[in-house]
């Protein structure tokens, strides 16, 4: 099981940041206070998202993060009438997928279902 996926985002992005993530239905969970002010949290599931906030973040061009909506049409719903752009994506194992940018530049792919177990 993977834990977290930690991201990098300008100190800018976070609130809209804050904003994607609810719309995925993550909820903001509290930071050890050992880590300091640099870093938002976000959990749904046991499975949590970590913004880590820099000066010159890092995106990369192809890697992303691949999240199991609760129900795609209603999240790319949200995401949409949030302002988040949302592009649809071809099908694989009989289910639709999407992806979206998170506001610091993150690709967040949406699924309907999770593959089959032993498929990738």
């Amino acid at each position: 099981m993977i834990h977290h996926v930690a991201l990098e985002v300008e100190a800018g992005d976070v609130a809209s940041e804050a904003s994607f993530w609810d719309a995925l239905r993550f909820r903001a969970v509290p930071v050890p206070e050992a880590l300091g002010d640099s870093y938002t949290w976000f959990e749904r599931e046991g499975s949590q998202i970590h913004l880590i906030e820099v000066a010159d973040p890092m995106v990369p061009s192809v890697g992303h993060v691949a999240v199991v909506a609760e129900d795609l049409e209603a999240t790319i719903h949200r995401l949409r009438d949030r302002g988040f752009e949302v592009e649809r994506g071809r099908e694989l194992w009989g289910e639709p997928r999407a992806k979206a940018t998170s506001p610091g530049g993150h690709t967040v792919e949406l699924m309907a279902a999770a593959p089959p177990a032993g498929q990738s």
